[in-house]
């Protein structure tokens, strides 16, 4: 029996769902990079850093270049880039919903002045 669509969707984004593939993926998006500087870039640990990029490998998101004995790292296409674009639009928007909200609390929380009483 096939997956439902929403699914299969859910399991695309738990896959994604892990801060190093994130950022795997954002320092992929520019073009190969060797496996060295995947690891000075993320700054974890090199069987964190395999596990990672196994993953996102078995998912087809990622592939393995091989020259001589430098292993790079890819992007399988550039839908995944253009996602990681839409995540960082959706994010800007949110987070600039959320500054206007915290602007408009302080407004609103901001004390008082006091009213100056009027001599009659």
């Amino acid at each position: 029996m096939q997956l439902p669509l929403y699914q299969a969707k859910a399991e695309f984004f738990r896959m994604l769902g892990h801060p190093a593939r994130i950022r795997i993926l954002e320092l992929l998006q520019h073009g190969p990079v060797p496996v060295r500087d995947l690891l000075a870039d993320i700054e974890i640990e090199p069987s964190s850093l395999s596990q990672q990029l196994a993953v996102l490998r078995r998912a087809g998101i990622v592939v393995s270049i091989r020259e001589g004995s430098t292993v790079s790292y890819a992007l399988a296409g550039g839908d995944v880039a253009e996602l990681l674009r839409a995540a960082r639009r959706i994010l800007t928007e949110l987070l600039a919903g959320r500054n206007e909200l915290l602007a408009e609390l302080r407004e609103t929380d901001a004390p008082t002045p006091p009213v100056a009483a009027t001599a009659e």
